[in-house]
C-alpha cells in the first residue's frame, strides 16, 4: 500500500511580488551563507519556486545577484537617509546614518556581494550606486555646505571604509589579538570625527 504524497498547492503572484519573493530568498541565503550559495537551484528552492521561474524574472543567477545588489543599495540609501531623521541634534543624526551604513554592511552580508560582484567582473551591473551615492550627497550631507565633490568623497570613503570592515574587520582585529568591533570602532571614530571637522 502506498502513500500518496499531498500536491503542493502552487501560490499565484504578481511579476513584482514573484521578484520580491526571489530576492528576499537571494537575500536569506546571503545572509545565511554568504554569496557562493547565491546557484540558480538554492534560490529557487528557498523561493519555492521552479528554476524556470527565476529565469524568467532575471535571465541568470548573475541576473539574480545584481538585482540583489541594486535592492540592497537602494534599500540602504534609504535607511541611512532615514536614520536620525528625527534627531534634532546633527552630530546624533551623521552618527545614526553612519552607524546605519555600517550595520548593513556588515550584518546583511552586502560587503560580500559586493566583493564577489566585483571579483566576478558584474561591479558594472550595479546600476543604482550613483542614484544611491546622489540621493545621499543631496540629501543628506551637501546642505551641511560642502562642495558636491566633498560630499561625494566623504560618501566614497564612508562606503568604502564600511565595505572594508564588514569584510575584513572581525576576522583581521581577531587575528592580531583585538575585539571583534575595533575595527569598526576605529572606522566610525575617524568618520565622524572627520564629519564634526568639516562640520557635516
Amino acid at each position: 500500500m502506498s502513500i500518496e504524497k499531498p500536491a503542493k498547492t502552487r501560490v499565484r503572484r504578481s511579476p513584482e511580488a514573484s521578484r520580491e519573493n526571489i530576492l528576499a530568498a537571494a537575500e536569506a541565503l546571503l545572509t545565511r551563507t554568504g554569496p557562493q550559495a547565491l546557484k540558480l537551484a538554492d534560490v529557487a528552492a528557498e523561493a519555492g519556486v521552479a528554476n524556470a521561474t527565476v529565469l524568467h524574472h532575471f535571465g541568470s543567477i548573475d541576473g539574480v545577484q545584481a538585482a540583489l545588489m541594486d535592492h540592497m543599495i537602494a534599500q540602504l540609501a534609504a535607511g541611512v537617509l532615514e536614520a536620525g531623521e528625527h534627531e534634532t541634534d546633527p552630530a546624533a543624526a551623521r552618527e545614526a546614518a553612519t552607524r546605519r551604513l555600517f550595520d548593513v554592511f556588515e550584518t546583511r552580508g552586502a560587503a560580500r556581494l559586493a566583493a564577489w560582484l566585483v571579483l566576478t567582473d558584474e561591479a558594472s551591473r550595479l546600476t543604482t550606486v550613483r542614484q544611491a551615492v546622489q540621493s545621499v550627497v543631496a540629501t543628506r550631507v551637501k546642505p551641511s555646505g560642502l562642495s558636491q565633490e566633498d560630499a561625494e568623497d566623504l560618501v566614497l570613503l564612508s562606503v568604502v571604509l564600511a565595505m572594508g570592515v564588514g569584510l575584513f574587520g572581525r576576522p583581521l582585529a581577531a587575528l592580531i589579538g583585538k575585539p571583534e568591533e575595533r575595527a569598526r570602532d576605529l572606522a566610525l571614530d575617524f568618520l565622524l570625527g572627520l564629519k564634526e571637522e568639516r562640520g557635516v
